[in-house]
């Protein structure tokens, strides 16, 4: 499963303009390869986004280098890490009943 973000800005990537992001879900091996979360949760549980570890997801999940993510309007980057956040706060699929 993958979610399309569109960019309100356009960035280049692989030589080529992209004007939308298709972001799939990291697998468990590329979240201990990171070895973060792209947030933090506070004592009063209030949750951030970590703009470092989330750019290498960005980069990871939507399949474009780490100097593309560095193309991103700062509108775009945080859509894309709210995106990639989003992943780790629900299952990738529902249960199936029994």
């Amino acid at each position: 499963m993958s979610d399309a973000v569109k960019l309100q800005v356009a960035i280049e990537a692989h030589g080529e303009p992209l004007t939308e992001l298709n972001l799939r879900r990291p697998t468990v091996q590329e979240v201990r390869a990171i070895k973060a979360l792209p947030y933090k949760i506070d004592k009063s549980e209030e949750v951030s986004l970590d703009m470092d570890v989330a750019a290498k997801y960005i980069a990871i999940c939507a399949g474009i280098p780490p100097s593309s993510v560095n193309q991103l309007d700062l509108a775009d980057l945080n859509a894309l890490s709210w995106a990639v956040a989003s992943f780790f706060m629900s299952a990738a699929s529902a249960p199936s009943p029994t």
